[in-house]
């Protein structure tokens, strides 16, 4: 069902606010809910029909999250946690999307969101230290803080062929599927893109069309899934010390896994051969995004890395009949400089005899055709082509809106270099704008929830705080922005995570520039954050009504 109308509350707030949230997905929900709690007022623009952020676009065959559903799920109710019941341990969308819609039922969140809304404008008046928020249809209201919701993975990237509108059949982007489905049966289909999307939707649709095309760029590094239905008595495991189990797991570098084994701090020169199958073997079967922790020199060493890859390698010409195609999906790349992806049986799609493994990365696609795809001089002719070509990762929504901090800086000119951001939360130049997951935060590093979550408790903190002070403003200063990048590119590196072209950089989406956007490490962040606030949010300028706010402490309460 998808939603027009929200509540009552805009007439009587006559389109003020304290808070405009832009987005609904799980980031938007919590956020909603926390303020609403601390008795601030309250207004969400999402542009989809209904709740679920990224859950409810990515409806393609096979999506389904790569963290366990007793990680990716709320914290804030201990109530939420102990009466939903998931049924796998990793949840595919419908599951996912049934959830986001009990949350929303069960906290009676629809009646302050604005659905089928898209926000095209933002602007900060720096008398009245208030946003002025505009929507696609005219709408305008007002609000103290602006909070950005808007996702790390929200906004499609969608190439450019030559000749795509000359295609007689359908186009179809994983990130934006049919809600209705589409009926691939009997049908030639081809499908651009091997990354997460990619990698879960091919083995769903090659089990239902003739034939299958897959165009590869770059092959992925991917690891099974071994997913399952949930043990009711290891789900009950979890739920009888579920503070403990989320406690655990902030003290992971990605905010999950607690119940794995612990990522191991040796070298891997410290280990014979045999030590090493072994260790890989181990988290192999263990299933999901667990090997990387084998040995702790996996990430910034370049030979311990290549080992690495070469132990997936030989799993890949294992599984893949055909030496030619087992060769062609052999990574070359580092191994986990671009997102390992989780799958369920993608290796063995290949052996499949109506599926085809198209290499683009030596003879790019020339042009779309009426009939199909050109490519190194061979036209495919095809009735599908589904475009798994991802998304203008954490910086692609909020460019597209235009924000326009003081004096008219638009965040667009802000972020022409790179995004600039301190703690992931502020951005100079903006005052009382909040971006939840944001570049310079761990976000995309993380379990996505257990970041939301600390963000959400972040922000509605510090918002209490400005009030009970008297603080009508909240602005990074520039010299701490400037120390946060800094640092980011510092931690990033220390690694091999920007040693390739990966989507972490933006090196997916053309003409965008080239800047390694998340945090690695989520325990010292989070503990940075709240060192950030205890000391009364070093780093912020604090104002009341355009004048500094001097002598406002974490301790005051005037």
């Amino acid at each position: 069902m998808e939603y027009q109308t929200v509540g009552s509350s805009d007439a009587a707030s006559g389109g003020r606010f304290d808070v405009v949230i832009v987005g609904a997905g799980f980031s938007g929900m919590q956020m909603l809910y926390r303020v609403r709690e601390l008795g601030f007022s309250a207004r969400v623009f999402e542009a989809g029909g209904d709740m679920g952020g990224t859950w409810y676009w990515n409806r393609y065959p096979g999506a389904r999250c790569d963290v366990e559903s007793l990680e990716y799920s709320y914290q804030f109710s201990d109530d939420l946690q102990q009466e939903w019941v998931w049924t796998e341990r990793f949840a595919a969308q419908p599951e996912i999307l049934r959830y986001a819609d009990h949350v929303a039922e069960r906290f009676g969140l629809r009646p302050d969101i604005q659905f089928n809304t898209r926000v095209s404008a933002a602007t900060y008046d720096e008398e009245s230290d208030r946003w002025l928020v505009r929507t696609a249809a005219g709408d305008e209201v007002t609000a103290q803080f602006l909070i950005m919701a808007t996702g790390c993975l929200s906004s499609t990237n969608l190439p450019k062929f030559p000749g795509m509108e000359s295609f007689r059949g359908e186009i179809y982007h994983t990130g934006r599927w049919p809600h209705e489905g589409v009926d691939l049966s009997s049908k030639r289909v081809g499908v651009i893109g091997t990354g997460s999307s990619g990698v879960q939707a091919i083995p769903v649709i090659a089990e239902q069309a003739k034939e299958l095309y897959v165009f590869q760029r770059t092959a992925t590094y991917t690891v099974p899934a071994f997913n399952h239905p949930l043990d009711p008595d290891d789900q009950a495991t979890v739920k009888a010390d579920y503070a403990g189990f989320r406690a655990r797991n902030n003290l992971m570098p990605g905010a999950g896994y607690s119940r794995y084994p612990a990522a191991n701090p040796a070298s891997i020169f410290d280990a014979t051969p045999r030590e090493r199958d072994e260790a890989f073997e181990a988290r192999w079967a263990l299933g999901g995004p667990t090997l990387l922790g084998a040995f702790g020199d996996i990430m910034v060493n370049e030979e311990a890395n290549d080992i690495a890859a070469e132990f997936v390698r030989n799993k890949i010409r294992q599984i893949v009949k055909d030496p030619d195609v087992a060769a062609l999906l052999s990574p070359k790349h580092t191994i986990g400089c671009k997102r390992i992806c989780v799958d369920t049986g993608y290796y063995e799609t290949y052996n499949r005899s109506n599926v085809h493994l198209v290499d683009v990365g030596s003879a790019p696609i020339d042009e779309l055709t009426p009939n199909g795809i050109r490519t190194g001089g061979t036209e495919y002719e095809l009735d599908v082509i589904v475009l798994a070509t991802g998304f203008d990762a954490m910086t692609g929504t909020l460019l597209k809106i235009d924000i326009r901090g003081r004096e008219g800086l638009t965040l667009r000119e802000k972020w022409s270099a790179g995004p600039h951001t301190y703690l992931g939360l502020g951005v100079s130049g903006f005052p009382n704008l909040f971006t939840i997951s944001g570049p310079g935060s761990p976000s995309v590093l993380t379990n996505m929830m257990a970041s939301i979550d600390h963000h959400v408790n972040w922000i509605g903190a510090c918002l209490t705080y400005l009030r009970d002070n008297g603080v009508t403003s909240v602005e990074a200063t520039p010299d701490a922005e400037e120390s946060w990048v800094h640092h980011v590119n510092e931690v990033a590196d220390r690694t091999l995570y920007p040693s390739c072209n990966s989507w972490y950089l933006g090196a997916n989406v053309p003409g965008k520039t080239r800047v390694f956007m998340p945090l690695l490490g989520f325990p010292p962040y989070a503990q940075k954050c709240a060192e950030v606030s205890a000391n009364g949010y070093e780093g912020f300028a604090l104002a009341r009504n355009g004048h500094a706010a001097p002598g406002v402490t974490a301790d005051s309460g005037e």
